[in-house]
């Protein structure tokens, strides 16, 4: 049976969204988090981008040390030989990555302006997934941009050839999310009958339906009999008005569909919760009241009937009335104080008795030589001018634990071009 695969691009989608900035510690923070829920795979970043390269490295070397396993972290670049060499050159140690190319005419004529042709879109990605394959690439998948604005013969085409040059996973990309459930259910059953390739779904929220496009196409590919790799970001964070949610797409996965037990992954989804609070604290977004699951609103009732069933509800579980699933499902229910007094904050300028004190608080554990404690003490500073924020309890623990590679991933290195 064909299995379900979650490839969250947060750290890659989501961090091209306008007005966030995510620190790279912020990132390895979220592929920690993903790894801890289940996800199999995160995009986690672009391994031509030289202020990503030390913090790609970084996570490649947390990876090797089992600290984020098994969520496989792979990189992203252009479908484009000049690409593979950087990315190979920059990051070597990197073993999976996804290219991306415009297939649709209104993106080649738009972006290229008649210097480049369909034919040269193949040629680019052809001979791109040639070089990474020479170069020792395990995994690589092949992105169709705007994939909902072209031609399907033109897909049919694209994703044979990437199968032909080994990739591994055909990405459908409704860039500027303008598919709907029933046209992309159409066109994925079509290229996965066709090319028996994996399919990719990225879906954008342009016309606010990602999460109904996504659950179409995943539930297409199925029924083709080729394995689904839906794409997701935490909050649904992304370009414009956003990607497909992740939390969003796992409950209907759960409740509205047979998806659930085709995930190849143990999902916990008691850290919806924690993961989405942590997203919107990094980039300085709040949750929307109505987010399925961790909104504020979702398990609110205020009028007489629904109040009355839910609080039966509350004596006899058994029946489910006007919530489809509990609040415990997603890490909700436990108590959270807010400080209101006096409160001691790691920030940039703190000491070492005041870091001993909120490491203390948080009951982290420090090395027993002050000179040791001296070291992790000034690294939680730069730590914290990098985030622009102060340190979270989580945050804090990773730095103590991995002192070495919280280095690495925070320091930028001057390219040596300039």
């Amino acid at each position: 049976m064909p299995k379900v695969r979650i490839i969250d691009v947060t750290n890659r989608d989501g961090a091209q969204s306008a007005r966030i900035n995510l620190s790279k510690l912020q990132k390895t923070m979220i592929n920690r988090y993903l790894n801890q829920m289940g996800i199999y795979q995160s995009e986690f970043g672009f391994p031509t981008t030289w202020h990503e390269v030390n913090y790609l490295k970084a996570n490649l070397e947390l990876a090797r040390m089992k600290v984020l396993h098994p969520i496989i972290l792979s990189g992203w670049i252009r479908a484009v030989p000049e690409d593979v060499e950087v990315a190979f050159s920059r990051v070597p140690e990197i073993e999976h990555l996804n290219i991306s190319i415009s297939t649709s005419e209104q993106m080649i004529q738009g972006k290229w302006q008649g210097k480049k042709q369909f034919r040269g879109v193949l040629k680019d990605m052809t001979e791109a997934l040639d070089l990474a394959r020479k170069k020792g690439i395990k995994t690589i998948g092949v992105n169709a941009e705007d994939a909902s604005r072209t031609e399907l013969v033109r897909l049919v085409e694209f994703a044979t050839a990437a199968k032909e040059h080994g990739a591994d996973r055909f990405r459908y990309c409704d860039t500027v999310g303008c598919d709907n459930p029933t046209r992309i259910a159409e066109k994925i059953k079509v290229i996965a009958h066709m090319v028996q390739i994996p399919i990719e779904l990225h879906c954008h929220n342009d016309l606010g339906m990602a999460v109904a496009n996504t659950v179409a196409g995943t539930i297409a590919a199925i029924e083709a009999k080729v394995d689904a790799y839906p794409n997701t970001t935490i909050l649904g964070i992304g370009e414009r008005a956003g990607n497909c949610d992740l939390f969003s797409l796992l409950l209907s996965f759960k409740y509205s569909s047979d998806l659930w037990s085709l995930i190849n992954e143990k999902i916990d989804l008691s850290l919806a919760w924690k993961l989405g609070n942590y997203v919107a604290r990094a980039t300085g977004t709040e949750i929307p009241s109505h987010q399925p699951g961790i909104g504020q609103k979702a398990f609110e009732h205020a009028s007489g009937i629904h109040a009355d069933a839910i609080i039966k509800e509350m004596q006899d579980p058994r029946w489910k009335t006007y919530e489809l699933y509990g609040f415990e499902e997603l890490g909700r229910g436990e108590p959270e104080f807010v400080e209101t007094g006096r409160e001691i904050l790691m920030g940039d300028f703190m000491g070492t008795k005041g870091f001993r004190h909120i490491c203390e608080k948080y009951g982290i554990e420090l090395p027993k030589d002050d000179k040791e404690v001296a070291k992790v003490w000034e690294l939680a500073r730069f730590a914290n001018v990098h985030n622009h924020a102060i340190l979270t309890a989580d945050e804090l623990r990773f730095i103590v634990a991995y002192p070495d590679i919280v280095w690495e991933i925070i320091n930028v290195t001057r390219p040596p071009e300039l």
